[in-house]
């Protein structure tokens, strides 16, 4: 069972580094804040720093960065601003894979610093490959998909008993988070960069962002119920045993 704890810890850790990247850059694209969050839900711990509340809330696999502005407000901001804070969260979650296979590189396979570089390299490149193919295959067979009960019994299973094994799977859930979060459609960051596209190529489609994105969040949360379901299923016949 400790596994799996450790597997829910790193999980959420690695959510919380995908919001912490959508935060500083926010800072340096001087856009405010409101909030940020790691976890939905009740409150348990906070304090405001300067224009930002800082909180730790109830739900910890999850998590939010809330700039202090309404919606016409954010997109009167410079499209590459917007376009940059959208790219954080992913860019510091591929940041975070590359650390930790430098660290496995280092720690696990005994590397110089120089090889565990390059060792990093090849595999973050070759990993978004197999990512990249692995998404492809989800349009064909949506059977595959896995939601966050799946990722912990899995991670659970089959990382979580070595220290390396973790630092693998904290590699493979920061390039899924990076990847997915890309993918072009909203509320996801590669949905709001589309928008942001588009609207320079004809400004009236950004009245469609609001409705597009309420109907991508129906989506999203209809995929995560299926996957959810698909997960359960394959504990009860003992498919991530």
């Amino acid at each position: 069972m400790l596994s799996y704890l450790f597997v829910v810890i790193i999980l959420g850790g690695l959510i919380a580094v995908h919001e912490l990247g959508h935060l500083l850059v926010a800072k340096l694209c001087r856009i405010p804040i409101a909030e940020f969050s790691i976890g939905f839900g009740p409150k348990l711990i906070g304090r405001r720093w300067g224009e930002t509340t800082y909180r730790i809330s109830a739900v910890p696999l999850g998590g939010y960065v809330l700039p202090a502005l309404d919606e016409q407000g954010f997109r009167e901001r410079p499209a590459t601003r917007r376009i940059l804070f959208a790219l954080g969260g992913p860019f510091a979650n591929v940041v975070a894979a590359f650390a930790g296979l430098l660290a496995l590189g280092v720690v696990e396979f005994g590397l110089s610093a120089v090889n565990a570089a390059v060792f990093a390299t090849t595999q973050l490149w070759t990993s978004l490959q197999q990512l990249a193919f692995a998404l492809s295959t989800l349009f064909v067979d949506p059977s595959q998909i896995s939601g966050i009960v799946g990722i912990v019994a899995i991670g659970g299973a089959q990382f979580g008993s070595t220290a390396a094994g973790l630092l693998s799977f904290s590699v493979l859930i920061n390039l899924n988070l990076a990847v997915l979060n890309l993918l072009p459609l909203p509320p996801l960051d590669g949905g709001r960069i589309l928008f942001c596209l588009l609207e320079k190529v004809y400004r009236p489609l950004a009245r469609m962002q609001t409705p597009v994105t309420l109907l991508g969040w129906a989506f999203v949360l209809a995929l995560m119920v299926y996957a959810t379901i698909q997960d359960v299923g394959r504990i009860a016949t003992g498919m991530f045993a």
